[in-house]
């Protein structure tokens, strides 16, 4: 009874408190609050701040923080979960909340209540997938068995939901010894040497993997084969060579196959060729000119040899764009998957080799419907097509009720209370809910909600999503542009390319901050901006200044001019350069002049290649709504000289940071 009087009495004793404190704190202070108590677990307290949000616009976010805690609960009424995902269904919260009560049922084996609420899941998440697999194949679904086997087949981490099932496939035999050996492989082809242990375990004692030889592998790959190359007897020793291998070419391609060599005769055809297979996809992938020349190898090795993945195919003809053999692009486009063949890519450079074969009609046919698109490769096939890009098209308005609409939107009054708290990761999924449903019109009015309020991010996210009607001055915006014009005027820079980098890098999001520690509107990393302001003689630069956006677009556009002029004034190579760093952008240069579209194509880094892309196409959009003298884009990407051209770099330039991302 004492501890009863003394919880009653601290409940109320904070309840007080909390009250005497409202007279000062505002809303979003008691919402900030109370989400730090809901991180803290601290369920009394989010209950007394949650009676302040009853009718309040955040108030399904006071509901969630009372109800969460509450799912590990299994008496909990399936009722009270369900008034939640009914009110508050305009919220991703309703969403959330479902997942994650559909994971505890499933933790639980809850079945009954699991089955009526999962066909209204989450596509996509893996964990609850093999929940609904376990209930499935424990009340006899036999087309479960199906469903479950491709989930097997990738090297990658699962969620310990999908164990009992890959258990059941095992003792089954839907799953055989050759399918743990396929997954072994894939696991240590990605390097998931630890999932790789994980599967090991599925093997006879007698076939499995030594663990001591594979640590021994992992940690050096060279001692390891030199120690073991004349032991390589059974299956389990070639996997562990192979992987060896693998990891052997992380030193080079072409120090990888002369060891290979050495021990290639001790494997069957089937191993050589998908030994091959990987080497010419790392050669492509690092510039080698021996690619392509392996991957033949790896054709011939075999009578049946493996076939290549997508991204594999997309290496090759990448690598036969870079010696200009037009026949062998189109033919490994055609190896493509239907799916993979048919994205914008693959159907811009099919034309190109189409065309390159004097077939006009046939690669028109593809540039056609292409040059409608309203991106990098639609531009290219436009010009293609002998089109020049003009004025944008007359844009789509939104009236004034229209826009008033959206702003009385629940989810759009969230995400914008949301966004004045700088709880930005929620706010996003607020406005990603509230607009996924909407209209082309719809979506230019809450395009233009969004450019009112600064957020010139999601602006650009929400009029970047319509299909026939568009407004290219919201997907592509120009704020700060007094700031802007100052700038440029001392760097002599193309305010359309500027814009386009910028709207690639930060969205217009003046404090931004990336993973790496990139900072500001033009995303500089900390020691590229002290660098150029050190460079420029700035008096008492701290590093907290980056995110101001005067100082930001100095900093940022000097070191632009500055790689534009190591690389000729070529917007192409400077744009990355930017992002990857001057010595990368050099490094990917080609022994001939290379067309600027195939260097593009060509970047080895996947964040780069489409950085590049993106920011000259976007620079075509930007001279467009400026009224600039319009050139074409492939004037814009130009030739890229030969490496045999190269920059001198003075020793200045070679210690400073060489990578801005």
């Amino acid at each position: 009874m004492k501890k009863f009087f003394a919880r009653t009495a601290s409940a109320a004793g904070l309840f007080f408190a909390l009250y005497a404190g409202s007279l000062a704190a505002s809303p979003d202070d008691d919402f900030i609050a109370m989400r730090q108590a809901f991180q803290v677990g601290d369920s009394v307290r989010v209950a007394l701040y949650a009676q302040r949000f009853q009718g309040h616009v955040l108030e399904p976010y006071a509901a969630y923080y009372e109800l969460r805690p509450q799912l590990e609960n299994i008496n909990m009424s399936a009722d009270t979960i369900k008034k939640f995902l009914t009110r508050y269904q305009d919220s991703p919260l309703s969403d959330r909340l479902q997942g994650e009560w559909l994971k505890a049922l499933g933790k639980t084996q809850q079945w009954e209540l699991f089955v009526e609420a999962y066909p209204g899941g989450i596509n996509g998440d893996t964990e609850l997938t093999c929940y609904s697999l376990q209930q499935r194949l424990g009340a006899n679904d036999d087309n479960a068995f199906n469903a479950a086997r491709p989930l097997w087949f990738n090297g990658r981490d699962l969620p310990a939901s999908c164990t009992p099932v890959f258990e059941i496939l095992l003792s089954a035999g839907t799953l055989t010894s050759d399918d743990v050996w396929t997954r072994l492989r894939l696991a240590l082809e990605t390097g998931n040497v630890s999932v790789a242990k994980r599967i090991n375990q599925y093997l006879p004692s007698n076939q499995a993997l030594s663990e001591r030889k594979l640590t021994a592998a992992t940690d050096n790959p060279l001692r390891y084969l030199e120690k073991h190359r004349n032991e390589i007897k059974t299956r389990a020793d070639r996997e562990i060579a192979l992987f060896a291998m693998l990891r052997l070419l992380r030193s080079g391609p072409d120090q990888a196959y002369v060891y290979w060599t050495r021990i290639r005769g001790q494997f069957n055809e089937k191993d050589r060729s998908y030994f091959m297979v990987q080497l010419a996809d790392q050669a492509a992938r690092r510039l080698n000119p021996r690619a392509l020349g392996w991957f033949r190898e790896a054709a011939s090795t075999s009578s049946a040899p493996v076939p290549l993945s997508d991204a594999q195919l997309g290496w090759k003809t990448r690598a036969a764009l870079r010696v200009g053999d037009w026949g062998l692009v189109l033919e490994t486009i055609e190896a493509m998957s239907d799916t993979e063949k048919e994205t914008g890519v693959w159907r811009y450079w099919k034309a190109r080799a189409l065309k390159a074969q004097g077939k006009t009609v046939e690669a028109n046919a593809i540039l056609a419907p292409l040059s409608a698109e309203h991106n990098f490769y639609g531009q290219l096939a436009e010009e293609d097509l002998g089109v020049v890009m003009s004025a944008l098209t007359e844009p789509y308005k939104a009236t004034r009720e229209e826009i008033t609409v959206i702003e009385r939107s629940p989810g759009i009054q969230r995400a914008l209370a949301l966004y004045r708290m700088n709880l930005r990761i929620e706010a996003i999924r607020e406005w990603a809910w509230a607009i996924r449903d909407l209209d082309d019109r719809q979506l230019l009015a809450a395009a233009e909600v969004a450019r009112r309020n600064g957020l010139y991010d999601r602006a650009i996210h929400t009029a970047d999503r319509t299909r026939l009607q568009h407004d290219f001055s919201l997907r592509f915006p120009a704020p700060h542009r007094e700031a802007m014009r100052d700038a440029l005027k001392q760097q002599e820079l193309d305010e359309a390319w500027v814009y386009g980098l910028i709207r690639q890098e930060s969205r217009f999001v003046s404090d931004a901050r990336s993973s790496a520690g990139a900072m500001g509107l033009m995303q500089l990393m900390p020691g590229t901006a002290k660098w150029v302001a050190k460079k420029m003689g700035m008096q008492k630069y701290h590093k907290t200044l980056v995110t101001d956006i005067n100082t930001n677009l100095m900093l940022g556009t000097y070191y632009l001019k500055h790689v534009l002029t190591l690389f000729d004034n070529q917007s192409l190579m400077a744009s990355a350069a930017y992002n990857a760093g001057p010595g990368r952008a050099r490094q990917w240069r080609d022994e001939k002049p290379l067309e600027g579209a195939i260097y593009a194509e060509t970047i080895p880094f996947n964040e780069t290649r489409d950085y590049v892309k993106k920011v000259m196409s976007n620079s075509m959009y930007y001279a467009s709504t400026f009224g600039h003298q319009m050139r074409t884009l492939t004037q814009r990407l130009g030739i890229v000289p030969p490496k045999s051209n190269g920059v001198n770099v003075s020793e200045e330039e070679e210690n400073k940071p060489d990578e801005n991302q």
